[in-house]
Parts: structure tokens; C-alpha cells; sequence
């Protein structure tokens, strides 16, 4: 199973890299914009391979779901579309012990860590909330790259 924030959701670097890495037989988007926008929710379901199952969730659905649990997991990627939303699902007891940061887009008030993920204060705070919980947080975009503790860049940086 891999639980991953990249704010592209489904992309190249899923299709092509992770989905054949793990031998992920589905993915669960966790996304309250995707969720609730019917266009866009039938192309991330068309962007995956048939025999791929694609699943699209609020945060709060998600959350309340029942699919938390067991071999279900097996063979699993789920997607957030930011931190915040990470935090939210596992304050509402999705719990999980490792999170993969894939990609965190550019914006007004953020600070470039790796070239693929910008963070402001708000989610730094958020990923060290998870990791004092103990989530090991890493940073790597496919599955060939070397995983990066995100301790060790978040003490790189100065917020």
C-alpha cells in the first residue's frame, strides 16, 4: 500500500511507475474537488489501465468508509491532493504508518524543499504532527529514487 500527496492526483509518474512497482490493483483518490466534480472524476477514472478500480472520495467519506481495514489494503494507492487533507483523514482514524510526498505544487507563501515540493509553514506543522505521531514521512517521487526522510530536508530549510 502506498499513501501519497501529490496534488496531480493521476498522473504519469502513477500510471507508469508506481502502479507496476507495488502491483497496485487500485487506487483511491481522496480529494473533495475531484469527489464532487463529475468531469473530473470521470477522467481520472478513464486516465488508469481497465483492470485498474478507481475509487474518488471526499475527505470526509473517505473517512467514514469501511475499506480501512485488512487485505483490502493490498495493492493500494491512495491519493491526496494536499497535506491538509492527510491530516484531516487521519484525525478522523484513517491511520497508516508511512506517507510518500510526491509532489506539492508552487504557490504564493510556500518555500521549494525538493524541485517537485513547495511547503508553507501551515503544512510543515502538519507533516511534523503526523510524524510526532509516528508516521514515517518520506519524500521521493517514483519509486526508483532514494526515499529522503523528511526530517532530514525539513532541518535543510528554514521556515
Amino acid at each position: 500500500m502506498l499513501i501519497r500527496v501529490d496534488n496531480r492526483l493521476i498522473h504519469g509518474q502513477i500510471i507508469e511507475g508506481w502502479l507496476p512497482f507495488l502491483d497496485s490493483t487500485r487506487i483511491i483518490v481522496v480529494n473533495d474537488e475531484a469527489a464532487t466534480d463529475l468531469f473530473r472524476k470521470m477522467v481520472l477514472e478513464m486516465a488508469v489501465p481497465y483492470d485498474i478500480e478507481v475509487l474518488v472520495y471526499t475527505v470526509d467519506e473517505f473517512s467514514r468508509t469501511s475499506i480501512h481495514d485488512g487485505e483490502y489494503w493490498k495493492n493500494t494507492i491512495v491519493l491526496f491532493g494536499n497535506i491538509a487533507d492527510v491530516l484531516t483523514a487521519y484525525e478522523l482514524d484513517f491511520r497508516f504508518d508511512k506517507l510518500n510526498i510526491g509532489n506539492v505544487h508552487s504557490e504564493e507563501g510556500t518555500v521549494c524543499f525538493t524541485p517537485s515540493i513547495f511547503l508553507n509553514e501551515c503544512d510543515v506543522n502538519n507533516l511534523m504532527h503526523l510524524i510526532d505521531r509516528g508516521v514515517d514521512v518520506e519524500v521521493r517521487s517514483v519509486p526508483n529514487d532514494r526515499p529522503i526522510d523528511f526530517r532530514d530536508v525539513s532541518k535543510e530549510m528554514k521556515m
